[in-house]
């Protein structure tokens, strides 16, 4: 008998949470926060190319939507003024000065350079999380967070295998 109760309340919180997330889908919460600036040209490669040209984390993060191994890149302990660019096509992200210590293993920033990264919601996650992805390639870089500072509380948690960084 308590097996019995305890499926069906597994079964009645599953279908809540499936209805919570087609609810988001159809609210439009699911749509793109932020467009992409109207002058980025999109860059299109096959499977193919994409391996060619990335190394198997990069790929796997990249164009697969991974999460690199918490603490495990160097861009974590990169202080320096510069600009971080996408690894998959060199579109500039993030600047330096966006960048902050969030404790959290993967780098982090604040803010985004506008229109070159395009937000969706992540439902693979569980529960699902708001995402984000170049607005050149589609290339993903991780996802974003109301735990930020302020004034506007992102948290941009951003895989460093995704990065390249420029010093400048």
């Amino acid at each position: 008998m308590n097996l019995s109760k305890s499926r069906r309340n597994f079964l009645i919180a599953l279908s809540g949470f499936a209805g919570f997330v087609y609810l988001q889908i159809l609210s439009g919460k699911s749509k793109q926060l932020y467009t992409a600036a109207s002058n980025i040209q999109t860059l299109e490669l096959s499977d193919d190319e994409w391996k060619q040209r990335l190394s198997n984390n990069a790929y796997y993060v990249l164009r697969k939507g991974k999460t690199e191994i918490r603490q495990s890149s160097p861009l974590n302990k990169e202080w320096r003024t510069g600009i971080y660019k996408c690894l998959g096509c060199d579109l500039e992200l993030f600047t330096s000065e966006m960048k902050y210590e969030s404790h959290t293993g993967w780098p982090s920033f604040k803010d985004h350079i506008a229109g070159h990264l395009v937000t969706y919601t992540d439902l693979i996650a569980i529960p699902p999380q708001r995402a984000y992805k170049c607005a050149r390639c589609g290339g993903h870089h991780g996802h974003l967070f109301m735990d930020g500072p302020l004034p506007k509380g992102e948290r941009w948690c951003n895989n460093g295998s995704s990065l390249r960084f420029v010093p400048g």
